[in-house]
């Protein structure tokens, strides 16, 4: 696990960047020019990119020779995008702040599924992964719990301009510490063989072009599975935040919105922090049992006669969605092939993000109705994502040898008898 604890403190230090900008762009625009509409302009400039540029920095980064030059470059055109942002918001001509945004919006597939990928060069495969994938996924979970808290303290004292200027130095820090990362070909894992987890026969791969990571999305049942059912969870995630604010306007308590979402993220904080120490539980299953209950905390939620009993609610359904991303790093790590693991990475969290964004285009469509109406139609998404996978997941063949496991560590999801070999579509 050589490196490791630093490659966590460079994905908490990006991921707590990339957290703060939806609030910190938000709030300045609304400082600077007195119309939050401006800022949200720039915040869709800023996450519009995501499912494009996916492909573009998947590839790039499985070919580049110097990866730990991309890697470092990429946060570091981060950084400056958020600089820049911090500066020219309100004061230099739309055209060219939307520019900047969008420039800085195609670095964040790295910040995000980007540097996830890295895990399975610093840790050899096994329960030790399982475990650094939880780690790694509870890093998403701190920064949502900080990073809006940082914004929010700072703007409340005096300016959101010193939080942009703080979530720089986070992206600064985490471009240095990148640097310092060992960068090479990952680890085999154990009994691993040539063509495993790509669902082609043993010794082929699919060439890493801009094609092939969503070609292998959707080839590979497991990587297909989980992609689909997560992409449908976080439409309705993407509702949550609005969702949460109209429940708490509704329970007689406007500006209690920010506690409902902050009870969630503490909760999948929790959630992710204790799964680190589970790894016999097949990926899979996992997902499907987080998603199944996030989905009936949230219905339960849409019952809440206060907002105590709705924040104690939403940390439970935070606590059981915490594990979600774990489960689902370690998919994507166990089953996409070497050629576009970064691709699949960077597909995933970009094809999520924007998920999220359709989401929360569509709760403005439908902000008139009943919050608990809107809260219980979340829960449903999540819970058909959870039957999504469930449907999917079943096509693929039964894990070989399992009824030969005979341990904790032998039943790891990436040990030789939990492993699956994928067939055709």
């Amino acid at each position: 696990m050589h490196g490791f604890g630093r490659y966590l403190a460079a994905a908490l230090a990006a991921r707590f960047a990339s957290e703060g900008m939806s609030l910190a762009v938000v709030l300045l625009a609304l400082e600077r020019t007195g119309s939050a509409a401006h800022g949200a302009f720039v915040l869709t400039a800023w996450l519009a990119p995501h499912v494009l540029a996916a492909p573009l920095a998947g590839a790039a980064a499985a070919r580049t020779r110097r990866p730990r030059l991309f890697h470092v470059g990429v946060l570091a055109g981060f950084t400056c995008a958020v600089a820049a942002l911090s500066v020219l918001l309100g004061r230099a001509p739309a055209p060219l702040v939307l520019a900047v945004a969008l420039l800085g919006g195609s670095c964040g597939p790295m910040v995000t599924g980007g540097m996830s990928s890295l895990v399975a060069g610093l840790v050899p495969a096994g329960a030790g992964r399982d475990r650094a994938y939880a780690w790694d996924a509870s890093t998403y979970n701190a920064a949502a719990v900080t990073a809006p808290a940082v914004v929010g303290l700072a703007a409340a004292l005096g300016s959101a301009a010193p939080a942009m200027a703080a979530l720089a130095l986070a992206g600064a820090l985490a471009a240095a510490l990148a640097a310092t990362l060992p960068y090479g070909t990952p680890p085999p894992g154990p009994g691993s063989k040539p063509g495993a987890g790509t669902g082609a026969n043993p010794g082929s791969a699919p060439a890493a072009g801009l094609g092939a990571g969503l070609a292998a999305l959707w080839r590979i049942r497991e990587l297909r599975a989980i992609t689909s059912a997560t992409t449908l969870a976080f439409v309705g995630i993407g509702t949550l935040t609005t969702t949460s604010v109209l429940l708490a306007s509704r329970l007689g308590s406007p500006g209690a919105g920010g506690v409902l979402m902050t009870a969630f993220a503490v909760g999948a904080l929790a959630g992710s922090v204790t799964l680190s120490r589970i790894t016999a539980m097949e990926p899979g299953r996992l997902a499907r049992r987080a998603m199944a209950g996030t989905g009936v905390a949230l219905a339960a939620a849409a019952f809440s006669p206060s907002v105590t009993v709705g924040a104690v609610l939403f940390a439970a359904a935070g606590v059981c969605d915490g594990p979600l991303l774990t489960a689902t790093l370690r998919i994507r790590s166990e089953y996409a092939p070497d050629a576009v693991r970064t691709q699949v990475f960077t597909l995933g969290a970009g094809l999520k993000l924007t998920a999220a964004s359709v989401g929360a285009a569509l709760v403005g469509f439908a902000a008139a109705a009943p919050p608990q109406a809107l809260l219980a139609g979340i829960s449903v998404l999540i819970l058909a994502a959870a039957l999504l996978h469930a449907s999917v997941a079943r096509q693929a063949p039964a894990p070989v040898g399992a009824a030969a496991a005979t341990g904790p560590s032998e039943e790891s999801a990436t040990a030789p008898t939990g492993r699956r070999t994928p067939g055709g579509p």
